[in-house]
């Protein structure tokens, strides 16, 4: 647990600064859908760089924690990383917490220590043989959802992009799991390496175009949405998820707690539009 914590806080700084990052990328005469274009731009800009690499720590800390915890356990930790990006949008942004929302986030740390306290190890079924090409057929969907929420109106395209985006994330907490053995000549034939590839770059992709025009509020609360709920079904009904002995009770109760709390704490991973930057 203290990675999958570890990885929400790198998560969390992480979402202000890209968030910034995203809008001084923007240009005005870019479209309002999917642009892959925007990421080379957003990469210029030092605050996106950063907030890169704090995903790449916070990605290692979340594999070590989905090889020890069950994925609903890490699902619930990463959608926590909110609670940080309002902790960090308050000190860097100077944006004030209300007492309501300070609560907020003292609701979060609650859902965490009961799953904490009720989660078991990791499960240890191999999962059916389809699903580590489910993970790319997943993957692929993501990018066909974001072609498609690109369309939409304003803030139904928020939405729509930062549930693509929350799913790709999902996909990439499923297809960890699927990969026991590194080595390079197996991982080459294991499709779940290649969903986790695919499933990650269309999350990135589908989640900077959600911050670059549309309501950042939006977006996180679709992106924790979708990287919460589906792989948690995944690991338990297919990976052999489970809770300790008589605690199900609790794990449902911290995971639904946790999720509540960090939705209410979506509006933090708005951030103020600077000005562009040059590169």
């Amino acid at each position: 647990m203290i990675c999958a914590l570890g990885a929400a806080l790198c998560y969390g700084t992480a979402s202000v600064l890209q968030a910034v990052a995203a809008r001084a990328a923007s240009r005005p005469d870019s479209g309002a859908g999917v642009d892959p274009a925007l990421l080379l731009r957003a990469v210029r800009q030092w605050r996106y760089a950063a907030g890169l690499a704090l995903d790449g720590l916070g990605f290692v800390l979340q594999i070590v924690a989905l090889r020890a915890l069950p994925i609903y356990a890490v699902g619930a930790a990463l959608a926590a990383s909110l609670a940080v990006t309002a902790v960090v949008a308050a000190r860097l942004l100077a944006v004030r917490l209300s007492a309501t929302e300070w609560a907020a986030v003292a609701v979060v740390c609650a859902g965490l220590g009961m799953l904490g306290l009720a989660s078991g190890a990791e499960g240890d079924r191999p999962g059916p043989e389809w699903l580590p090409w489910a993970t790319i057929a997943a993957a692929l969907g993501v990018l066909v959802l974001g072609a498609v929420g690109g369309r939409l109106p304003t803030r139904a395209r928020a939405l729509a992009l930062g549930l693509g985006a929350g799913f790709g994330f999902g996909v990439v907490e499923v297809a960890v799991r699927l990969v026991d053995d590194v080595s390079p000549g197996t991982l080459v034939r294991n499709p779940a390496a290649y969903g986790l590839l695919l499933g990650g770059a269309a999350a990135f992709l589908l989640l900077t175009s959600a911050l670059q025009k549309g309501s950042v509020t939006t977006a996180t609360a679709g992106m924790v949405v979708g990287e919460t709920i589906g792989p948690a079904l995944v690991g338990v009904v297919w990976l052999g998820d489970g809770t300790r002995a008589g605690l199900g009770w609790l794990a449902v109760t911290g995971f639904a707690v946790a999720v509540a709390g960090s939705l209410a704490l979506a509006r933090f991973g708005e951030a103020p539009e600077p000005e562009p930057e040059s590169a």
